[in-house]
């Protein structure tokens, strides 16, 4: 089988393809054949060993992916060979087959397709998590989310926007804004041009924000945590600016705020029942017609070192992925 492979630390063009031999299910595992697998930013940080998941060389970048299972070790309860599945792992889906436990797969609906499936998990089921479990998001309130048109925050403007609260797309250019207006936000902050704890009070009549969904970090977290409102959340989700900023904690005690980070795959492992209620959630919602999970592009395996450019430089508006 085919397979990108990293073999030592570095940028997307370090990576290789490889041949492989074809895994074999073991216990509890099913044998996926992978049709679509997605990319996400955090690809471009683990084979550059500056992500906290560290595997051993060599190994494939990829967290998620679209897939058929073709095989099923003993033990494996509630799939069938032929099922079209989603799988979810830290890294290992960039390769034409891949052994999984059955607790890393969801079946996916006849009315979702291959591209929609294959990026839902990792951005989606961040920002629901985020959204629904942490910061409890209530219908009616406001939700300012920054880098709205990336992986993330587009998928948090989505989901802000079906659980009925008021979205605020924040981004650096108006052609994002209106990618993000697309997808369901309301109003629109241009921080690379306006102040953006000024333009975030000015849209909530100076009551501030109820919540707050930072996957950037550095120059902005402090003034998007200053524009929050009375018992405000701020949620924690990344630094894709590439620092990570300190934060006067006398700003929490002043409005009663609370500053909740949000570390999915640890929710994932943790509380697997709760993660597959939010998988099942995402897809019924596809199935609708009332989340798009839109696709920035598809691209073959040989134009890995392109797709993960379009992520490193923080081009992607949806998901990229790549045809197995």
């Amino acid at each position: 089988m085919k397979a990108l492979l990293c073999t030592r630390l570095g940028g997307p063009e370090d990576l290789e393809l490889a041949d492989l031999p074809d895994p074999v299910a073991g216990p509890g595992e099913a044998l996926v054949r992978i049709t679509l697998a997605a990319l996400n930013f955090f690809d471009t940080l683990i084979i550059a060993g500056r992500y906290q998941v560290k595997p051993d060389l060599p190994f494939s970048p990829g967290g998620e992916a679209c897939g058929v299972i073709e095989a099923l070790g003993d033990g494996t309860e509630g799939f069938s060979v032929g099922d079209r599945v989603i799988v979810h792992q830290k890294f290992g889906t960039c390769r034409e087959r891949i052994a999984v436990a059955t607790r890393h797969l969801t079946s996916v609906p006849a009315g979702v397709s291959d591209e929609q499936a294959a990026g839902l998990t990792i951005t989606y089921g961040t920002s629901l998590h985020a959204l629904r479990d942490r910061a409890r998001l209530q219908p009616g309130e406001t939700l300012a989310v920054l880098g709205a048109s990336g992986g993330v925050g587009l998928a948090a403007v989505e989901l802000g926007a079906i659980m009925g609260a008021q979205v605020i797309a924040c981004a650096s250019s108006p052609e994002k804004l209106a990618t993000a207006q697309a997808h369901g936000a309301t109003r629109t902050v241009d921080y690379a041009a306006d102040n953006l704890r000024e333009a975030l009070r000015t849209l909530t009549d100076g009551q501030g924000v109820d919540v707050i969904y930072d996957p950037i970090g550095g120059e902005y977290a402090e003034p998007a945590l200053r524009s929050l409102g009375w018992k405000g959340r701020y949620l924690v989700i990344g630094f894709a600016a590439g620092d990570i900023p300190r934060i006067p904690l006398n700003l929490a005690l002043l409005k009663g705020i609370d500053i909740q980070g949000v570390h999915w795959g640890v929710f994932v492992d943790r509380e697997p029942e709760a993660h597959r209620a939010n998988q099942e959630q995402l897809l019924a919602w596809v199935a609708e017609g009332r989340l798009t999970a839109k696709v920035h592009g598809v691209y073959p395996l040989a134009d890995y070192a392109a797709a993960l450019g379009i992520l490193k430089r923080r081009e992607a508006v949806g998901k990229v992925l790549l045809r197995l």
